[in-house]
């Protein structure tokens, strides 16, 4: 099936942060918040997509705190196929069931490339890792015993159209992060 990517991006919101060297402590959504230094985020188009509204996303700009209604940063590591799979529809739970079926994603960027996966551009032949970063809703999420863990839960049995009711409630991926290798 085609698709034209670029009805998904929203350039306007794409950050560079290949150069950045940060060490400030942040919080987004009351949980810590580490900016996605030496990766570059094409942005997603995501304003007034879910019925949710907007708040989940916070403030435009940096910050180092909260405000209220936002949900906290989470990173997930896939490889280039899905994150398209991702953007086209929406996370599926996937085949890790370490403390349950459903979404795995962690506040630590660090954590989350270990699962990227490495791809060779088409474009221009270099290598990158690639990361979904994400709100996800503070309430919909489980803390799993790995305290850097959470996890959206989605029961064995679930029809496909309540686990995309239940994972477009709990999570919305913001951006695709990828890192030069």
């Amino acid at each position: 099936m085609f698709v034209d990517m670029d009805e998904f991006f929203d350039p306007r919101f794409d950050y560079d942060f290949t150069n950045t060297r940060d060490n400030s402590i942040c919080i987004r959504g009351n949980e810590p918040y580490k900016r996605p230094c030496g990766w570059y985020r094409f942005a997603l188009k995501v304003l007034n997509k879910y019925p949710d509204g907007n708040a989940w996303l916070g403030t435009d700009g940096w910050k180092s705190y909260s405000v209220a209604g936002e949900w906290p940063v989470s990173y997930h590591g896939t490889n280039a196929e899905g994150a398209i799979g991702i953007v086209k529809s929406h996370y599926k739970a996937g085949l890790r069931e370490l403390y349950g079926r459903g979404i795995y994603s962690t506040y630590d960027i660090e954590q989350a490339s270990g699962y990227s996966k490495e791809f060779t551009s088409k474009k221009n032949g270099k290598r990158y890792r690639v990361l979904m970063q994400n709100r996800i809703n503070p309430m919909m999420r489980k803390v799993c015993d790995r305290k850097d863990y959470w996890l959206i839960e989605v029961p064995e049995g679930t029809s496909s159209a309540v686990e995309k009711e239940i994972v477009e409630k709990s999570i919305h991926p913001y951006g695709i992060l990828l890192k030069e290798v």
